[in-house]
């Protein structure tokens, strides 16, 4: 007897330990299924993320489903929206009217703006026609206009430079030529008008020089792109004081917004594949902006900090780490990028189920909080800085203070490692920075000034892909700021540069190269 109790007490231990190890091997499996689990849910976010950005619209905009709409059927999709909402299809090119109070412009066709010229074409009734009925001649009373747009194609001339010669009749010795001007490109034969065309065509039109040098032989021009580059790299030298003076002007200001974006340069130091960099940076009001770009070969904290020596006050950023470090050295006020935090929620939908991505999600409301905080920045274009501070002050910052809380209550109850995840890390990591601008009415909620002048040199970089040599990056960055900082001050880059060309040959004092940087341009020179 005592034996079969014996017996059954050890059965019932080796019971209660193979029951033990069967739920700690199933908790183990549970676990493990689990992180596959979130691992497929990551890897499905990421194709998703990947197909949006790969096929989707690039706008960041609420209600539009990422997709190719439009891009192989734009005209006839243009249309049936035309004919859907009942109007009439407008067949007429229409040029930008000059500037003027909106008061002033009226309803229906604009006008051809005025500062185009005008090529007179006059119809007369034949004097056959000019008989009336009762016996009486037709006598002129006025003309009726119309106008109708016209297109003259590029014209490629030679300029010719007749220097005068004189002698002295007496003697016969004395013998003198009239000089000819200080030129931009002394010993080529490249003028103020074609180098700022080629400039033009590069760095605002995005033509490759090899496209530069088809168009030129269209005109009957050889014009290598060699020889193209050459110029390029001694018209960026000659720009170099602009230059230095426009990054004086910048360091004094108070108040920089930064960004860097990758670039391919062959012939360096490191392999060809790898990454190099051009550096952003943007100062300013609006009418006196300054953009700079510089190339550099890193992404190192070293480099922030050779271009923001000798700054002051505000340095505004992405949140790239690399500036901390500098902010700190140089005693910055760091300010951060609402746009990259809205960006992050943006992602988060993009990485939703295509069934999802309408509906109301944590990342929609994620961004919907924010576009709120830019709905007051709407509303405050046009006040002073002090008016912007003061309506910040009553109308952002109970935004902003409901916003923390929310994305603090919700950051607990997400999986970190997703797109969510990551959009309220960043918001939340980056916020003592992010609420900086509501301080001081100067400062922009963020940084896309800087991202905005980023987007010609990235439509650039698609187009040529890669810089050959460091000093032709150097020399992109040079006449990239010069381009990108004349049309911030509402420049035609174009004739800006045939000016600029023309007249900064004869510069001496720094007085003369003040007087040619863009906003100490007028429009109507």
């Amino acid at each position: 007897m005592l034996e079969t109790e014996a017996s059954l007490r050890e059965a019932t231990v080796d019971v209660a330990t193979r029951i033990a190890l069967l739920e700690s091997e199933n908790e183990r499996l549970r676990a493990d299924a689990e992180g596959r689990e979130r691992r497929i849910r990551l890897l499905e976010e990421a194709l998703r993320v990947l197909k949006a950005d790969h096929y989707g619209a690039s706008r960041e905009k609420l209600g539009v489903a990422p997709g190719q709409g439009g891009l192989f059927n734009e005209a006839e999709a243009t249309l049936e929206i035309t004919e859907a909402v009942g109007a009439e299809v407008e067949l007429k090119a229409t040029p930008q009217r000059e500037d003027m109070p909106r008061s002033a412009l009226k309803a229906g066709r604009k006008a051809i703006a005025s500062h185009l010229p005008r090529v007179p074409i006059l119809y007369e009734l034949p004097e056959s026609e000019r008989q009336c009925a009762c016996g009486s001649t037709l006598i002129e009373i006025g003309t009726e206009v119309s106008e109708q747009l016209d297109y003259v194609p590029a014209k490629v001339q030679v300029l010719q430079h007749v220097r005068k010669k004189y002698a002295c009749p007496g003697c016969e010795q004395c013998l003198k030529t009239a000089p000819l001007p200080p030129q931009i490109l002394p010993k080529t034969n490249a003028s103020p008008g074609v180098a700022a065309h080629v400039v033009t065509s590069k760095f605002v039109d995005a033509l490759p020089f090899y496209r530069q040098e088809v168009i030129f032989e269209r005109h009957g021009v050889r014009l290598p792109r060699s020889t193209q580059a050459a110029w390029i790299i001694a018209l960026a030298e000659r720009v170099q004081p602009l230059i230095n003076l426009m990054d004086e002007r910048l360091r004094e200001s108070g108040y920089i917004r930064m960004d860097e974006t990758p670039v391919q340069v062959l012939k360096s130091e490191k392999a060809a594949t790898a990454e190099h960099y051009m550096w952003i940076r943007v100062a300013g009001p609006a009418r006196a902006r300054i953009i700079l770009f510089d190339y550099d070969a890193s992404r190192g904290a070293e480099v922030a900090a050779r271009l923001l020596e000798g700054a002051g006050g505000y340095l505004q950023t992405d949140g790239y780490r690399a500036y901390d470090l500098v902010t700190k050295r140089y005693g910055l006020t760091h300010c951060g990028c609402f746009a990259h935090a809205r960006r992050g929620f943006f992602e988060a939908i993009k990485a939703l189920p295509k069934a999802e991505q309408k509906s109301a999600t944590a990342a929609h409301e994620g961004v919907r909080r924010i576009d709120v905080l830019y709905d007051i920045e709407r509303e405050a274009k046009g006040l002073t800085d002090a008016e912007r501070t003061a309506l910040r002050q009553r109308k952002a910052v109970p935004q902003l203070d409901a916003l923390h809380e929310w994305a603090s209550a919700l950051v607990a109850q997400t999986l970190p490692s997703g797109k969510l995840g990551d959009a309220l890390s960043y918001l939340l990591q980056q916020w003592p920075k992010l609420i900086r601008y509501i301080e001081d009415g100067r400062l922009a909620i963020d940084t896309n000034v800087a991202e905005n002048a980023i987007r010609p040199f990235a439509l650039g970089r698609r187009n040529w892909l890669f810089a050959d040599t460091i000093n032709g990056a150097k020399a992109s960055a040079s006449l990239y700021s010069l381009v990108q900082t004349a049309r911030a001050n509402e420049l035609e880059p174009y004739a800006y540069l045939r000016r600029l060309f023309a007249e900064l040959p004869a510069a001496q004092s720094v007085a003369d190269f003040e007087a040619l940087l863009p906003w100490n341009i007028t429009r109507d020179k």
